[in-house]
């Protein structure tokens, strides 16, 4: 078997895993779909549970930078009690 042949076998295998992992996202996708779906027909607002995931997601020192620099703006801008 030449390199070539080698090479191209290689990079089929490649894309066909990244195909399958491409289908795989899709499901999870319409998964995570349903379950914010699940949650607004039962009250909560999914606008705001985005926003927490992406906080839970953030690295704790980060997140307390962000709402920091947050509270700032808000107080510079008057948008604080």
């Amino acid at each position: 078997m030449s390199n070539e042949n080698v090479s191209a076998q290689q990079l089929r295998l490649f894309i066909e895993r990244i195909e399958r992992l491409e289908e795989e996202k899709k499901g999870i996708a319409e998964d995570v779909r349903a379950v914010f779906s699940e949650a607004k027909s039962q009250g909560f607002d999914a606008r705001t549970m985005r926003t927490i995931l992406k906080l839970r997601a953030m690295d704790k020192l980060k997140r307390m930078e962000m709402e920091a620099l947050e509270e700032t703006y808000r107080r510079a801008l008057g948008l604080l009690d």
